[in-house]
């Protein structure tokens, strides 16, 4: 009597243990963020099917093992029968496109959100839809957008700037775009007023891997450009000489008005190379942390002999003045040109 009952009070242990202890059954969460038991089908080969149920019921209580075996999917060649039809048809449907797929968030139409589970604080598993970010690593902010160069009108030494037939309109159009002059008489006057005497004492050494400061000031050098006589400071190039060529970014900060830059490129024997004048420069703000400053993004090629960068203005720019717009209904902020100023330049790396 003794040994029948203990016989029956083991079988009633062993018949206790809960769904998720028994073999052949794996556990998984619905979007309700209940907890579900469902069997593990197996192939005819006994290898177990990968993924979950796709019909796993979504009722309110944890199904039961029998309830789990009667609404497993059928067997494999069941499945193959009924899709026959459909999954070999080459629509959109069946094989949407790629770039449109990505732009939706690889969501077919029809197909609920992807969601996360968690545990809020009383222990109790949660559901939370989302939609995907489909932003490119571009939009998101990381990664820097491509650096387009400042407009400007450009003066380039050498005859390789003037189209070999006058008549040929598409190449004079492609230098109205560039904003090169195909004219040399003006880069051939400039180069009779400069720059062979200009004085190199308080040249200021480019610097590398950060951004440096260029000062034109009352003690700043002056000189008679053929554009008027400016204070002007020079650049020198020698520690990248041994680069073919990189983008410059220059800034030019305002504190009672701002200095609107021109720059003379020459070679190591002071002679004009290239010249960047009219420079399209947006004005950016102050704000808490910082000044407001025209800025531009210049290309420098020391691998074309470009050894110096004279800093220095026109006079018809000092003549002229920035306006901005403070605000709806508000007075605009009017900025003038001064002919002395504060110049960061930085090399700008992209990859």
């Amino acid at each position: 009597m003794i040994w029948g009952l203990a016989t029956l009070l083991g079988g009633c242990q062993v018949g206790g243990s809960t769904v998720s202890e028994r073999e052949g059954y794996y556990t998984w969460v619905d979007e309700q963020g209940r907890v579900r038991y469902s069997p593990i089908v197996t192939t005819s080969d006994q290898t177990p099917a990968e993924g979950p149920a796709p019909n796993a019921p979504r009722g309110g209580q944890s199904e039961t093992p029998e309830s789990s075996t009667a609404e497993a999917p059928t067997t494999e060649a069941g499945m193959a029968g009924l899709s026959e039809g459909e999954e070999t048809e080459f629509t959109l449907e069946n094989y949407p496109d790629a770039n449109e797929l990505a732009k939706d968030g690889y969501v077919r139409p029809g197909e609920r959100q992807p969601y996360f589970t968690w545990r809020d604080a009383q222990g109790n598993v949660r559901v939370s839809y989302f939609r995907p970010d489909t932003r490119s690593d571009e939009e998101k902010g990381l990664v820097p957008p491509p650096i387009e160069l400042t407009p400007a009108s450009v003066y380039h030494s050498g005859s390789d700037l003037k189209p070999a037939q006058s008549t040929n309109q598409g190449n004079l159009d492609a230098y109205a775009v560039l904003g090169i002059e195909v004219g040399g008489d003006y880069f051939e006057r400039f180069r009779e007023f400069c720059c062979l005497g200009l004085e190199t004492r308080d040249a200021v050494e480019w610097q590398q891997g950060r951004e440096f400061g260029v000062n034109v000031t009352d003690q700043s050098p002056t000189h008679n450009f053929l554009t008027g006589t400016s204070r002007y400071q020079m650049i020198d190039l020698a520690s990248v000489a041994k680069r073919p060529d990189f983008i410059m970014r220059l800034r030019s900060y305002a504190r009672n008005g701002v200095f609107v830059p021109s720059l003379a490129f020459l070679d190591r024997d002071f002679e004009p190379v290239r010249l960047v004048t009219d420079l399209v420069t947006p004005y950016e703000p102050e704000t808490w942390s910082r000044r407001g400053f025209l800025e531009a993004w210049v290309p420098v090629f020391p691998g074309q002999g470009e050894r110096w960068v004279v800093l220095y203005t026109r006079s018809s720019d000092l003549a002229g003045q920035t306006v901005i717009e403070t605000g709806a209904g508000k007075k605009p902020k009017v900025i003038p040109h001064v002919a002395q100023g504060e110049v960061g330049l930085k090399m700008v790396e992209q990859d």
